[in-house]
């Protein structure tokens, strides 16, 4: 098998390096990553194998991560990563949905034979498929360990991206418009939401010139008329109105690396209240990203675009954007820095975010977004779609 690796081996080694030096300054001895977006970005596996028990161990003492998880996953760990096999462990297939032993029974039994028994240990007590159940077998199996939640620890070390990930953020931000353009080629009356939803699809895997798109963390979502008041519908069988509103937030991922986008569209001429407030969101969204330069914080640049719509006779509660990068479902946000008040995350040049501008008002809502990555000139949009509320003519 011809597997092409996303990265050289130097690149993982200097992530380990990084999360331990900052395993180091945090107190621990040993991390436990369950989150797939970091096993992956800290040793190259790539396997939809997340819906069992799997893990990835940085101890500060031993060279190489370790890759744990079921047999049959474990010839994925030799393809995709360059992880010594002595460092590739499975646990018992009988251990696969047991009424009560765990596979963390047999993680902790290799945490022993290591002599960690009673280690400074960091769990991820907020990723996606870290189980309360996992936890608890982890608590009972190391009683004279010290557990604690890492914090996001590897998640944060993902946060800067080096010039290989950005690369990848690119290609996904070039797949992810031309996705956005075959989305709004299909918006005419009676098109049925799952038809274009399908070609979005298409568009997606299909790439270009010969560069895949990955499976995205987040499925595309679509809103119509009335349902452009909340953001995460997905589609229906409805055949799109002879005149009305639409809403589509989609993604392309590259190497698992994703860039999302929402674009709003209307089919026919538009109520003049939502050119208006497509326009104060266009606007908006220039002046945050002309302003999302190193040394400027989160919620500097959250204030500037509310400040803007404030201006204008609009707020917005949620948060306006979040960090991106390498993820798997069911989501493609970093879980670290948010574009909102009281985040006083200084950017750096290398950090990437979905700038998610969308305003949902009572009976309609519009959002135009733009993921980017921070630079000294300002926020480097990584998609290419008309920024403007697109009209359909119909």
């Amino acid at each position: 098998m011809s597997y092409v690796k996303p990265f050289e081996k130097s690149e993982f080694v200097g992530r380990v390096r990084d999360v331990k030096q900052r395993m180091d300054e945090a107190g621990f001895d040993l991390i436990i990553c369950q989150d797939p977006a970091n096993m992956a970005w800290l040793t190259g596996f790539d396997s939809w194998s997340f819906y069992t028990p799997q893990a990835v161990l940085v101890h500060l003492e031993e060279e190489t991560a370790i890759w744990f998880g079921r047999a049959q996953d474990a010839k994925s760990a030799h393809i995709t990563t360059d992880l010594p096999a002595h460092n590739i462990i499975s646990f018992s297939e009988p251990l696969v949905h047991h009424p009560t032993r765990h596979p963390f029974d047999e993680m902790c039994d290799l945490i022993r034979s290591r002599g960690w028994a009673t280690a400074r240990v960091g769990v991820e007590l907020d990723a996606h498929y870290y189980t309360a159940r996992a936890h608890q077998h982890l608590v009972n199996g190391l009683p004279d360990a010290r557990l604690s939640d890492n914090q996001g620890l590897v998640n944060w070390a993902r946060i800067v991206k080096s010039d290989a990930e950005l690369r990848y953020m690119r290609e996904a931000g070039r797949i992810v418009t031309d996705s956005m353009n075959t989305a709004i080629s299909r918006l005419r009356p009676g098109t049925r939401q799952y038809e274009v939803i399908a070609d979005v699809y298409h568009t997606q895997i299909t790439g270009y010139d010969h560069k895949f798109g990955d499976y995205t963390g987040l499925c595309p979502l679509i809103q119509v008329g009335e349902g452009t008041n909340t953001p995460h519908l997905t589609w229906a069988d409805d055949p799109l109105p002879e005149s009305g509103l639409v809403v589509m937030e989609i993604g392309a991922a590259r190497r698992h690396y994703n860039c999302p986008l929402t674009r709003t569209m209307h089919i026919g001429a538009p109520p003049e209240a939502v050119s208006r407030l497509a326009d104060v969101i266009v606007e908006g969204g220039d002046v945050a990203l002309d302003a999302a330069k190193p040394g400027v914080t989160c919620e500097e640049v959250e204030a500037l675009w509310q400040g803007v719509l404030k201006r204008n006779g609009y707020s917005k509660d949620s948060r306006v954007g979040y960090s991106i990068g390498i993820n798997y479902p069911p989501d493609w946000g970093e879980r670290t820095a948010s574009l909102r008040p009281g985040d006083t995350t200084v950017l750096e040049a290398g950090m990437c975010f979905h700038f998610q501008s969308g305003v949902w008002l009572e009976d309609f809502g519009a959002a135009i977004s733009e993921p980017f990555v921070v630079t000294e000139s300002g926020g480097e949009r990584l998609t290419h779609a008309a920024r403007e509320l697109i009209v359909i003519d119909v």
